[in-house]
């Protein structure tokens, strides 16, 4: 017998998971279900053994599947055989001792902050609704180091202009307060006037911030086509997508003396090892510190 329908239900309504996530969950678990049915004699998934789960990885890892991703996979199945245990549906979970593939150690890609500032300040915008919300969406993304999804989801009544903060419901449902500065604020007003001269609406509305031309919800190919292509205008790194932006926030936090726990709470993140990757810096960084910082540095300079 196949539980799969009612784990994607319990993640959506018990758990609480978000659209995206369930569809991740259900994209996984019909990658699982597909390779019991094509490479196995099971009868169902609930007799699979940690042998069978063993060869899944092996089977993604030989077509070329990235690490993280083959973890992803890993997550999802073993997540729906806890949920199987609980339910006391099995009495052996195949993934108890399944360990995550080892990932190698990438630093994350970030924009240059003379780049972002170039885009923000430089880059003519039209002076359009349409010109005006691309130009907000990036400064956002920018600004604030939201996830697409949150702000896909962002709303008017989300911001409190008096105390100058935005409340943003991420991962898990779990709520979290973003500050901002006097320019995202005027920004972020010149924009809401915008929108409200281009659909009628309401400042206080409860609609999504970031509107259509059709006065429709966002999707997040169309967040994801703005922020890549306005990106090429100034930089020239391998990705660019609204996640680089997160990952150009909190570097520039980061590289202008902010502290490592406070970016964490920023970003949502509920480890500090998630943050951690953002103790890094190029070599014109690191060397400008040194130059700057050694007393050696200083005293061949005087030399």
């Amino acid at each position: 017998m196949d539980y799969r329908e009612d784990f994607l239900k319990y993640m959506q309504y018990e758990k609480r998971c978000s659209p995206l996530t369930v569809l991740a969950y259900r994209n996984d678990l019909g990658l699982w279900g597909r390779y019991i049915d094509e490479h196995t004699d099971l009868r169902d998934n609930t007799q699979a053994s940690a042998r069978v789960v063993r060869r899944f990885i092996m089977s993604l890892l030989a077509g070329g599947m990235q690490e993280r991703s083959v973890n992803r996979k890993i997550a999802s199945v073993r997540s729906y055989y806890k949920f199987l245990m609980h339910d006391e549906v099995i009495r052996k979970n195949p993934c108890e001792l399944i360990e995550n593939v080892k990932t190698p150690k990438t630093l994350p890609i970030f924009v240059q902050e003379q780049e972002m500032n170039n885009l923000l300040d430089n880059v003519k915008f039209e002076d359009t609704y349409e010109g005006v919300r691309d130009h907000m969406i990036i400064e956002m993304l920018y600004m604030s180091g939201m996830r697409l999804s949150e702000l896909q989801n962002l709303k008017p009544i989300d911001v409190n202009f008096g105390m100058r903060y935005i409340t943003v419901l991420g991962k898990r449902n779990k709520e979290r307060i973003i500050p901002f500065t006097d320019r995202l604020e005027f920004d972020l007003n010149y924009y809401i006037s915008k929108r409200k001269e281009e659909f009628g609406v309401a400042a206080n509305s409860t609609a999504p911030m970031f509107l259509t031309l059709k006065g429709e919800k966002m999707e997040p190919w169309h967040i994801y086509k703005i922020v890549h292509s306005n990106l090429e205008l100034v930089s020239t790194v391998s990705r660019k997508s609204p996640h680089v932006l997160r990952h150009s926030f909190a570097t520039a936090l980061l590289n202008n003396g902010a502290d490592i726990m406070a970016i964490k709470e920023l970003l949502g993140h509920t480890s500090l090892a998630a943050t951690q990757i953002y103790t890094h810096s190029d070599f014109k960084q690191l060397n400008h510190i040194y130059q700057t910082a050694h007393p050696w540095a200083q005293k061949n300079k005087e030399d």
